[in-house]
């Protein structure tokens, strides 16, 4: 049995998957990045391994692809391929039907508009502001004195929303943390920092083609409530994927790894 791998190195968690020659899972990881993405991928690659009894070490795989802001770091990597193309793979992987994608990383925010193959017909990103970023509801979950999981349910039990005006990460936890001291509902100040991220997710899902429906990936996908709030601001449906949609980047790195190398 052949074995293919994918590893997205972002810059806040590495993910590995490896897949068998069919294309059934084999083995997945997620685990926080450290400072070298070099040891940050190798410990993936490693653990995924592990998860597999036909494989000793991730030289072992027939073919891998590097995938993520640290792409060009993946150990034994035969090919890097831009996240971009990797998540649009990933998520046509589970979802064949899926036109557009919002993928919300640590440090970006991109939107996908994806062909009947899986491949990308366009793109935008922006990766010049951390505002409705991973990095953005690290700190308003710090803010709120929260777990991330915590943050992600407060949102939905407001009646009302206290709009959060400041664009930017550091003006914005200023904002609440202000808000905070005035004794305001923090489910209603947090309806209004999921609001904000939902309207900044606009252009992107128009750029995607996004008609009725969009997919989310990334760690922030996994947000009940800024998918409530992407539900209710952009007029979409927000397609539920039946695997990890912080796994879609590594999955179609995988996935490309499995085309690429069946022939080896």
């Amino acid at each position: 049995m052949k074995y293919f791998g994918g590893c997205d190195a972002g810059s806040t968690y590495t993910k590995c998957v490896i897949l068998d020659e069919t294309g059934k899972l084999a083995a997945s990881v997620t685990n926080r990045s450290r400072i070298n993405p070099v040891l940050s991928a190798q410990e993936a690659l490693d653990e995924a391994v592990a998860q597999v009894p036909d494989l000793k070490e991730a030289g072992e795989l027939t073919y891998l692809v590097g995938t993520g802001y640290g792409r060009n770091k993946v150990p034994f990597a035969d090919e890097n391929i831009s996240e971009i193309s990797c998540h649009a793979m990933g998520v046509h992987v589970v979802n064949p039907a899926v036109r557009a994608i919002i993928d919300i990383g640590g440090q970006d925010v991109k939107g996908i508009a994806v062909d009947t193959d899986g491949t990308v017909l366009d793109f935008a990103m922006n990766d010049k502001c951390a505002a409705g970023t991973g990095r953005f509801f690290e700190t308003m979950a710090n803010a709120f004195e929260m777990s991330l999981p915590e943050f992600s349910q407060l949102s939905l039990k407001a009646k009302n929303v206290i709009p959060i005006t400041a664009q930017c990460t550091v003006f914005a936890e200023s904002e609440v943390i202000s808000l905070v001291g005035e004794g305001k509902p923090m489910e209603e100040i947090a309806a209004g920092i999921e609001m904000s991220v939902a309207k900044r997710c606009f252009v992107m899902a128009k750029k995607a083609g996004a008609v009725d429906s969009v997919a989310l990936t990334g760690g922030c996908a996994k947000n009940d409530g800024l998918k409530d709030a992407i539900e209710k601001v952009l007029k979409l449906k927000v397609i539920a994927l039946d695997m990890d949609p912080q796994l879609m980047g590594a999955l179609g790195a995988a996935e490309y790894a499995r085309q690429k190398g069946m022939n080896r």
